[in-house]
């Protein structure tokens, strides 16, 4: 150990005493201070870096989490786990968490926060020494990679200790990724490298938590190799009883697989239900971990309900279900964890759903763990940043500078989506040859992509020689065929590169040290400024001359279905591995790429769990972040944007049915009264064929608009229909607008509806669900009088649209275009439509102080980390909206600037905003999932 790492050690144990005595945060300058009384003893004094010592302290100790949040149905459970805790000895775990400081260097905040979660997730499973029979279900909403296998690893050796003993873990769908799980858990909990009986050394060589203590012991049925699944040969070796060691099956979700695991676990089963002839363990407590749970594991047949909605016990589950299911069927003792970061489909499962022949449904109707983002954690929000919400909480979060916008990957420019080196649409798909120029080779994005990896591959090295491993990602289509295309080709360009680096441009101009010296000083210089790292970068006479080695050591993987190559960092561990990997499927989800430093990604979808999944750029990256580049187009970031500020709502309004002690059925009933929210592909949403949707408390605004000039004046025409009938407004001049108060029948507001056109991607507003919404109100008596306002400039540059509005002095709204998309596109994106003070503008005074108190009184039950450290003075929305009566709703109209959507017209563009006062009789409308997702749509294929 050196003298550097030695006094690491010393102050990272004082340091932790010192927060376990104070209960408070470190500072910086408890740090600096602890540093400074070890560098004071004679040997410390030389050969330690102060700077260095303090940084990797400050990554350990400044590193904060929340604590994970809960909700539950504790139906047929008992609390058992605060009682046993000090009975338990906790073996499994001990060494597991020794593993975690030692080996994978997590500091105490980070391995406190993992006992946190697996002792939250543990409590809600069942003690496995409860007598009769007893079925746990649920749910940990985790984040896209952020150590979800380090999580259910420590829930794993928990469950052991505990007591169970059959442990089965549903890794993914592909081979690398199970194997890959499997050498995790081989690390974490078993302690030694599973491998084939065969080679006579199954359980000899030790690894990972073995080397901090013999502990306790466990069987896996399961091997590390590529091929090592479940194979009943194997398994007959082992015997499966309520006193044997905990036996590990990792095992991919696959239909041969799992019926030979699931017969073989039958034909071992001691009992038989007399009734139905039923097989099962009476004594053996079971728990199955399902990673990506929302992945293969889904029923998507169509859910057939009797006349009293209840769900049909002969239904015929998809077969991945049902297989699950009946491993689950199969246990008289039996707990179901699925793992995701994108839970949407899961929570759509009917919670009712049952068959008399494989049992309840996946439904994760004991509990949901929602587990907050560590601070170090770089997610979709600070990559692509967040789009402002005030009424949900959302402030405004400015993307890291690290994304670089793409279009010469087709032939945009003539309109035709079918050309270009990776057109968004192939007329062949699987014969399609990607030229550049009429050439087979890269487009300039992509090669200005990889000397980016070049360049932050030997700073990464410099910078964290202990970091091994480097990756680049390429995700461009899901053809294998053209995969293969495209890694000869990045191949043929890094031969070029190499050659030119290693022998010279001659009197080529620039020569390829002034490119890379470009990128250095107009890309790399200014992007770690702005990223506010803590890391600073080094000369570029230093990185210059060790970017040829680096250059020689990147390997090109393809990985996909039909390749050999894997990413075997397994075989690299100890001298690391720098690859570009291009892959479609095999990379969209759960397989780790160590150390990914640069993306080039144009594959998309337009299903929120899918195209969140396939950002495998999400991580741990603090140390170098300033290395990171994307290059993507304006559609995906926008795409990806929206989920983000999306994703981030969603467990906002988790943490509110926390606080209200709500179940995971009225979570699931809660998400699906969001449109927004609708993020899943639409056979997974079976139970749902028909939703329901209250805007109740609401506000629908209009942010997406079809730019075509038909729509714009047909909108214009529907706004001057409304306004002849309104007659003289109430109060109004152009600086503010104009204001119809209290006087509007509902009658006049549906029309207004019935002739607007909202954009098909509007779901929030669109205008057929919101006159649904108000018809059934108006059967309650609500909402059957209205509000109109009539949105104005009084800014003298604010463009004058008097002409439109039939003599009233109107100057137009200015709303930016949204920064991700280009102007002249097909459609027009804002982020905001509504300005807060217009919505409260129909307020009396009392109703404004009624909106005033509530507002205040949201503020106090809080928990967001940046809330305002002083009581609020403005009516926030859902003030207004609760401070409203039932009966009056309020139509706001904005005339938008057009030139904005880079459009040469005369007329404004129309948008729409409705607030709705808060109700307790709010009539859901329901709609057809099929027909909202039709206009989403799913897959733009390549």
């Amino acid at each position: 150990m050196s003298v550097f790492e030695t006094a690491l050690g010393i102050c990272q144990s004082l340091l932790a005493m010192d927060k376990m005595e104070s209960g408070t945060p470190l500072t910086f300058e408890n740090i600096a201070s602890k540093v400074d009384e070890i560098l004071a003893i004679p040997s410390f004094s030389k050969g330690v870096d102060r700077e260095a010592l303090i940084r990797q302290l400050e990554e350990l100790f400044t590193t904060w989490a929340n604590e994970p949040s809960a909700i539950g149905n504790d139906d047929d459970h008992k609390p058992w786990l605060s009682t046993k805790l000090t009975e338990i000895k906790w073996q499994f775990w001990s060494r597991y968490k020794i593993y975690l400081t030692e080996r994978a260097k997590l500091g105490p905040i980070a391995v406190a926060n993992v006992e946190k979660v697996t002792d939250e997730v543990l409590g809600r499973l069942e003690d496995p020494d409860r007598d009769g029979p007893w079925d746990r279900r649920g749910l940990v909403m985790g984040h896209v990679q952020s150590g979800k296998t380090a999580t259910y690893t420590g829930l794993i050796c928990k469950a052991a200790d505990s007591g169970y003993k059959v442990i089965i873990v549903l890794a993914g769908l592909h081979n690398n990724l199970r194997s890959q799980t499997q050498i995790r858990l081989d690390e974490g909990f078993l302690g030694f490298k599973a491998v084939p009986p065969k080679t006579d050394s199954y359980g000899f060589e030790k690894t990972g938590v073995a080397e901090f203590g013999t502990g306790p012991k466990a069987d896996s049925v399961t091997n590390r190799l590529e091929k090592g699944d479940f194979k009943k040969a194997f398994a007959d070796q082992f015997g499966m009883h309520a006193g044997g060691n905990p036996l590990l099956f990792v095992v991919k979700k696959n239909v041969p697989v799992l019926k030979h695991l699931s017969g073989w676990i039958n034909h071992s089963a001691e009992s038989t239900d007399p009734e139905t002839g039923r097989k099962f363990h009476r004594h053996i407590p079971l728990l199955i971990i399902d990673d990506e749970a929302d992945q293969a594991s889904v029923d998507t047949k169509t859910l057939a309900l009797d006349e009293f909605g209840q769900p049909d016990e002969d239904h015929n589950p998809t077969i991945t279900n049902q297989l699950i299911r009946s491993l689950l069927y199969a246990f008289d003792k039996s707990a179901y964890v699925g793992f995701t970061a994108t839970p949407f489909a899961n929570i759509f499962i009917h919670e009712q759903a049952r068959t008399k022949t494989h049992g309840d449904d996946l439904f994760p109707r004991s509990f949901i763990v929602n587990l907050p983002a560590p601070s170090n954690y770089t997610g979709a929000a600070r990559i692509f940043g967040i789009e402002e919400d005030p009424d949900a909480g959302l402030p405004e979060t400015v993307p890291a500078p690290i994304t670089y916008i793409i279009s010469d990957h087709a032939l945009t420019e003539k309109s035709d989506e079918t050309q270009g080196w990776m057109p968004p649409k192939l007329v062949d798909k699987t014969d399609h040859i990607p030229l550049y120029d009429g050439e087979r080779k890269i487009p300039p994005s992509l090669r200005e992509a990889i000397l980016c990896f070049i360049i932050s591959t030997t700073v990464k090295k410099i910078r964290l020689p202990d970091q091994l491993f480097n990756s680049m990602l390429i995700h461009v289509t899901r053809f294998t065929k053209i995969q293969e295309i495209v890694r000869e080709e990045v191949e043929t360009e890094l031969k070029n590169i190499e050659k030119r680096l290693e022998f010279g441009d001659g009197s080529r101009k620039p020569s390829i040290q002034d490119e890379f010296y470009s990128l250095w000083l107009n890309n790399y210089i200014p992007t770690s400024k702005n990223t506010n790292s803590s890391s600073t970068l080094p000369d570029w006479s230093v990185v210059s001359v060790q970017l040829l080695q680096v250059l020689k050591s990147i390997k090109v993987k393809s990985i996909n279905g039909s390749a050999l190559d894997s990413l075997d960092y397994e075989l690299h561990k100890e001298s690391g591995l720098s690859i570009i990997a291009i892959g479609g499927d095999k990379l969209s989800r759960g397989l780790t790429l160590e150390g990914l430093t640069v993306s080039y990604f144009l594959r998309s979808s337009k299903m929120y769990d899918t195209l969140m999944q396939m950002g495998r750029w999400f991580g741990y990256r603090e140390k170098y972040l300033d290395l990171c580049r994307l290059y993507t187009t304006s559609e995906l970031f926008e795409w990806f944007q929206h989920i983000a500020t999306a994703t981030e709502e969603l467990r906002l309004e988790f943490d509110h049915m926390v606080n209200i002690g709500a179940t995971p059925k009225e979570y699931g009933l809660r998400v699906r009264s969001h449109p927004a929210m609708l993020v899943t592909s639409a056979v997974k949403m079976k139970s749902g064929t028909t939703l329901s949707l209250s805007y109740a408390g609401d506000i629908s605004e209009t942010i997406i608009f079809n730019t075509a000039k038909s729509t714009i004046q047909n909108n214009l025409e529907a706004t001057n229909h409304l306004l002849r009938s309104l007659g003289i407004p109430s109060t109004g001049e152009r600086a503010g607008g104009y204001l119809w108060r209290n006087i509007v029948n509902s009658t006049t507001i549906l029309d207004f509806l019935s002739l607007y056109e909202s954009h098909n991607e509007a779901i929030r507003a669109d205008t057929k669900l919101l006159s649904k919404y108000i018809s059934k109100q108006n059967g309650q008596g609500e909402l059957v009088e209205w509000s109109v306002k009539l949105a104005s400039s009084g800014l003298k540059e604010a463009p004058d649209y008097s002409s439109c509005f039939g003599g009233l002095s109107v100057g137009a709204i200015f709303r930016a275009q949204n920064s991700a998309i280009e102007k002249n596109s097909k459609k027009f994106s804002i982020k905001r439509l509504v300005n807060p003070s217009d919505e409260s503008a129909d307020l009396s005074k009392d109703e404004t102080s009624i909106a005033l108190e509530k507002t205040r009184e949201l503020w106090a039950s809080s928990t967001r980390k940046n809330k305002p450290t002083e009581p609020p003075i403005q009516v926030s929305g859902r003030g207004i909206r609760f401070a409203r009566p039932k009966k009056r709703g309020m139509l706001i109209i904005y005339p938008l600037d057009s030139t904005e959507a880079g459009l040469d017209i005369k007329i404004p563009i129309i948008g729409i905003a409705i607030s709705f006062p808060n109700s307790n009789t709010a009539q859901e409308i329901s709609y057809t999932v099929n027909n909202v997702f039709t206009k989403i749509g799913d897959y733009d294929e390549f």
